[in-house]
């Protein structure tokens, strides 16, 4: 299974928000799965230790250093040492390729060959990050002779090495500046970030249930394509699987799950008991259903007939599956599969990651109105989610439970998943601001989002990037990490 994130969005501000933030992590705790995997190997060119001896010292201090904030962040480190020459860069990279790492990172001393580090970066199968970070801002110009100034030469080979790479179809990354320099961590952080995306669809086990919704010709998803593309899995399940499951839930099982449901939620007067015990029966199971898969997410669907129980179930889903995104297993109607990767990419940058779609235009105020009945990202609420009960399901058949919100105001980022005509995808991403107004309550997750732009012109640059009909939405500005996460994946990053 894929790496453990943040099951609620860590923007959220102090006060009420950050109290429900905390009650949502006691009450749905998050799955235990792999942790994120990061190598770490530093060097510089052996030739210099016998001429000036007291450059490598320093320069082992240096690496510690680095192994050390490498240490605090929230990944599984692998650190092979200090390399000197080209068999050491080779023994490196074996290494290395034992570990499995989501992110290699080579952290360039002083100069040091190409051929060193090529090894790690070829042998691997893991993309690498290449840091230089000299020891201060600037040399002593003064006092410095040239074993002091080779401590601040980490900078020299990185364009050899950028070159060497370009020339092997590596990608090249970069990260250039001095040791103690917060603003560079920050941007090796961000590479950490997407390191964890990586990780968690490279292990993903995507539970694909139902059948598409009729005529949504851009839901439609190659089920070789994932795989082929970040490593992970689609588990084809059929309702009977959740059917078999609600069958052995208890009377008392649902109580309990009942009793859950009003403590995450606000409960409106509309809600039916009996729809509501049918909710959270189904939720019962769903967690059973994921639990035995080894799921990471789950995209459904199902239209039925005349009231039977498949029918009942497909709209009996939205309780269980808004709990389970709360928990870190992000659900997607429809049979949105690539749509569900999107929130658990969102997930991953602890920003939440809800499912979304336009619903209409407010050209007097300027913005985009964004939301979806079904599942919705508790974390990104604006205040306590309600339940509320709904007749009819709009364009789809059953009645029941559905989910209702406002998403916090303030900054939010926009994923999805283009496709290509030769198949290829592409992370789609958008920045915005949600801002207060008039809202639908009709039992839908909902916001105003302004992009800063005339909404009609923004609908149109949205659509020409291949996204497709839904996307996560994500609180906070994340575009920066899902573009870094692109580059970590190999996939193109679009941005509107």
């Amino acid at each position: 299974m894929a790496t453990p994130q943040p099951t609620t969005a860590t923007t959220a501000t102090a006060g009420p928000a950050a109290e429900r933030t905390a009650l949502l992590r006691d009450l749905l705790p998050a799955p235990a799965r792999r942790r994120t995997r990061v190598g770490l190997v530093a060097g510089g060119l052996g030739t210099y230790w016998p001429q000036f001896p007291g450059l490598l010292p320093q320069l082992k201090e240096s690496a510690a250093y680095v192994a050390d904030r490498f240490r605090q962040m929230d990944a599984e480190v692998t650190d092979v040492g200090f390399i000197s020459d080209a068999q050491e860069g080779a023994a490196a990279a074996e290494q290395l390729r034992r570990a499995d790492c989501d992110l290699i990172v080579l952290f360039l001393t002083t100069y040091l060959t190409s051929s060193m580090v090529l090894p790690i970066a070829k042998r691997s199968h893991a993309p690498v990050l290449v840091i230089d970070l000299q020891p201060s801002e600037k040399m002593d110009h003064a006092s410095f002779d040239t074993g002091a100034w080779l401590a601040y030469c980490g900078q020299c080979p990185v364009p050899e090495v950028g070159n060497v790479f370009r020339r092997a179809g590596i990608p090249f990354r970069s990260v250039s500046g001095w040791l103690r320099q917060e603003s560079a961590w920050r941007r090796i952080e961000q590479w950490i970030r997407a390191a964890h995306v990586r990780a968690a669809l490279r292990h993903a086990r995507h539970g694909l249930m139902g059948h598409v919704y009729p005529g949504m010709l851009d839901v439609s998803t190659d089920l070789t394509l994932l795989p082929a593309t970040f490593g992970s899995h689609v588990e084809v399940l059929e309702f009977d699987d959740l059917r078999h499951r609600v069958e052995k839930v208890t009377e008392a099982e649902t109580r309990e799950r009942m009793e859950l449901a009003r403590k995450v939620f606000t409960l409106d007067d509309s809600v039916v008991d009996e729809d509501f015990a049918w909710g959270a029966t189904v939720s019962v199971a769903l967690d059973r259903l994921v639990e035995d898969f080894g799921l990471d997410t789950l995209a459904y669907y199902h239209r039925g007939l005349d009231g039977e129980l498949y029918e009942r179930l497909g709209a009996g889903m939205i309780l269980g599956a808004s709990l389970l995104t709360a928990r870190g297993v992000p659900a997607a109607g429809e049979y949105e599969l690539r749509t569900s990767l999107a929130q658990l990419a969102s997930q991953c940058v602890g920003a939440g990651g809800s499912f979304t779609e336009i619903q209409a235009l407010n050209f007097e105020d300027g913005v985009v109105e964004m939301g979806h009945d079904g599942p919705g990202h508790l974390a990104v609420s604006s205040r306590d989610p309600l339940l509320r009960g709904l007749g009819v399901y709009h364009g789809k058949r059953g009645w029941g439970v559905s989910v209702e919100f406002d998403v916090q105001h303030g900054p939010v980022t926009l994923l999805g998943l283009g496709q290509d005509a030769d198949g290829s995808l592409s992370f789609v991403t958008a920045e915005g601001t949600v801002v207060p107004g008039p809202l639908l309550e009709i039992g839908n997750t909902t916001s105003r989002v302004d992009f800063g732009r005339d909404p009609g012109e923004w609908v149109d640059a949205w659509s020409a990037t291949g996204v497709g009909h839904h996307w996560s939405l994500a609180v906070g500005r994340h575009a920066a990490d899902f573009r870094t996460a692109a580059s970590l994946l190999g996939i193109d990053h679009r941005e509107v």
